[in-house]
């Protein structure tokens, strides 16, 4: 990991070095406990969860947890550099730097597969935001906002490559993780978090209400992990599926579990993951978290009496 920090950080006294870093380190230890409750969290249609691989070939439970573990110290270095800082070319062009890195020690762990390449950038702009924020009131609206804002900035040393992402934006027009970046989280400021809040409001259990906040993401995505392995086949098969275990009453209901399952296997028959709504799941335990000034993000209880989807 990179540890040359720009002269202003270097200037820091020790005493706010230790405080900084500890802030830190505690949002890096929060992201990487959001993306283990998604992984960890089942049922989840298409995707890996306490049951298996889902649709992938190359990931499993214990690869994604492994996963998150191994990127928590970029996060870390994200929030470090970004306190006291303002959105910015610079701030973009360093956290890039570092998200780059991250990358590479994570496919180096997972042996090349990309467990977590959309969520390093996803969570990476948002930690940078909360620490540029870490002395305010941690509103998500607000974090949101100042990721949007740093996301604008060009990142000019980035690898001129074409990504999955760039082939899909060509051929569909979805606009991906940087499109929900330049839109400032859409579906999590105003759709992730209303819903968790809303079940968790009326009684649900957590596992229900996260089950419920990833269904009601995927309906309304236009998610590039679908598009790009299944076309819009499998893009309108997982938000008309998502769209039907909601008007059941959601995945908590006998008939909306029975629905979830039905989604579940379509996908795998289709052989697609719905990744980009699970990265923007754990985006939002993350902000959850941070919002509630929480010191960690409760763990999954989906247990083994969960795994067909009831509580």
């Amino acid at each position: 990991m990179r540890t040359d920090f720009s002269s202003s950080t270097a200037l820091k006294t020790s005493w706010a070095l230790s405080r900084d870093q500890a802030q830190a380190a505690r949002l890096a230890r929060l992201a990487r406990e959001a993306l283990i409750a998604e992984a960890q969290l089942t049922p989840k249609p298409g995707l890996v969860d306490r049951r298996g691989a889902g649709a992938h070939t190359d990931l499993s439970l214990s690869i994604m947890e492994r996963s998150a573990f191994t990127i928590e110290p970029y996060f870390r270095e994200m929030a470090f550099i970004s306190e006291g800082a303002h959105p910015s070319q610079a701030l973009r062009e360093e956290l890039a730097l570092v998200g780059r890195d991250a990358e590479r020690v994570m496919l180096k762990a997972t042996n090349g597969s990309n467990s977590h390449k959309g969520a390093i950038w996803i969570l990476g702009l948002l930690i940078s935001a909360a620490a540029v924020h870490v002395e305010d009131e941690p509103k998500a609206s607000r974090i949101a906002a100042t990721a949007k804002k740093t996301a604008s900035f060009e990142d000019r040393a980035a690898p001129r490559l074409v990504s999955h992402g760039d082939l899909v934006a060509k051929r569909y027009g979805a606009e991906g993780a940087r499109g929900e970046a330049l839109g400032g989280f859409p579906h999590v400021v105003y759709r992730g978090l209303p819903v968790l809040r809303a079940k968790r409001a009326g009684g649900a259990t957590e596992h229900v209400a996260r089950l419920d906040t990833l269904l009601s993401i995927m309906s309304r995505l236009d998610d590039t992990c679908l598009l790009y392995r299944g076309g819009k086949t499998a893009l309108v098969a997982a938000k008309e599926g998502a769209i039907a275990v909601e008007r059941s009453g959601g995945s908590g209901t006998a008939i909306g579990r029975q629905q979830l399952l039905r989604l579940d296997h379509y996908l795998l028959d289709l052989g697609v993951s719905p990744g980009g709504s699970g990265d923007l799941l754990a985006a939002t335990l993350f902000l959850d978290a941070v919002e509630r000034r929480q010191e960690e993000v409760q763990a999954d209880q989906s247990g083994s009496e969960n795994q067909d989807g009831t509580d």
